[in-house]
């Protein structure tokens, strides 16, 4: 009797392994949207949870950064910054690379980060790193707010240089490819990582690597002809240059490199879920 009425119960979700190596069923990750809003609330408070200050924190690092960097390389080092205020140029550039740059380390340790949850619940995994690129939404929101008041402050200037263009309208999708392509970069190494541990060591310096490659604290202008080329292959320059373009007038836009950094960021999804889908089969047995 017992046996009967096993078989013939309905479940209401029957788990399957998947199918190929690019699964991805846009489906399931929507009916686990709750989870997602979760993962983002969690993330939040546990950045800013017994501080003094909470989410202020992400308003005052850039700023130290930015009057930083204005001592260091406009005043003392005398760097170009395309005629632009020192402040309105760094903190522009730091804005957009701290948002890549939190969206790349907590994609990147997906798999460290959550094995005790992802050993005992089933949940599409792509969840956690979906949640991490959507939390670090509210630290770029409080920093674009600092960019705007400080835009707007030179904006006002009755010498003001600065001319707004159409270019703003291009805003979303700039924080789209970086939060897209920081994704995917973050979920390749975290599949690399449950194996080879030592991996994390080089990300470290990676990153550090491709700030400095990034224009951050120079533009895009001051570099020689025979280096723009190597520039340009970094898809995160493209947008932080479109970004100053945008509100200032300062700063090197094409189509050409806006799409090849769009094309670079569906690219890296592409190729991270599928490495993201070989290793989840197995990575319980490695991390």
């Amino acid at each position: 009797m017992g046996k009967s009425n096993e078989n013939n119960a309905e479940w209401s979700t029957i788990i399957t392994p998947k199918v190929n190596w690019f699964h991805l069923n846009i489906r399931e990750i929507w009916e686990y949207r709750d989870l997602i809003r979760i993962f983002v609330r969690r993330d939040i408070v546990a950045i800013y949870k017994q501080t003094v200050l909470g989410p202020f924190w992400f308003m005052l690092g850039p700023l130290f950064t930015v009057f930083t960097y204005t001592f260091l390389f406009k005043e003392i080092a005398h760097l170009s910054t395309d005629g632009l205020p020192g402040p309105l140029f760094y903190l522009g550039g730091t804005t957009l690379w701290n948002y890549f740059n939190s969206c790349f380390n907590g994609a990147s340790s997906t798999f460290s980060s959550n094995a005790g949850i992802f050993g005992k619940v089933y949940f599409p995994r792509l969840v956690s790193p979906i949640s991490m690129v959507l939390s670090n939404l509210l630290k770029l929101s409080i920093q674009m707010f600092t960019y705007l008041c400080f835009f707007i402050y030179y904006l006002v200037q009755p010498d003001s240089i600065i001319e707004p263009n159409w270019c703003i309208l291009l805003i979303p999708v700039i924080i789209l490819v970086l939060g897209g392509v920081a994704m995917g970069f973050g979920i390749i190494i975290s599949s690399f990582t449950t194996k080879y541990r030592d991996l994390n060591m080089l990300v470290g310096v990676f990153m550090t690597l491709l700030m400095y490659a990034t224009p951050i604290m120079y533009p895009v202008s001051d570099i020689p002809p025979m280096y723009k080329t190597f520039l340009s292959l970094n898809p995160i320059s493209p947008m932080i240059e479109t970004f100053r373009y945008a509100f200032t007038g300062r700063g090197y836009f094409t189509v050409t490199s806006f799409m090849y950094s769009v094309v670079f960021m569906v690219t890296i999804l592409v190729l991270g879920i599928f490495v993201f889908n070989k290793t989840e089969k197995t990575f319980m047995d490695t991390v």
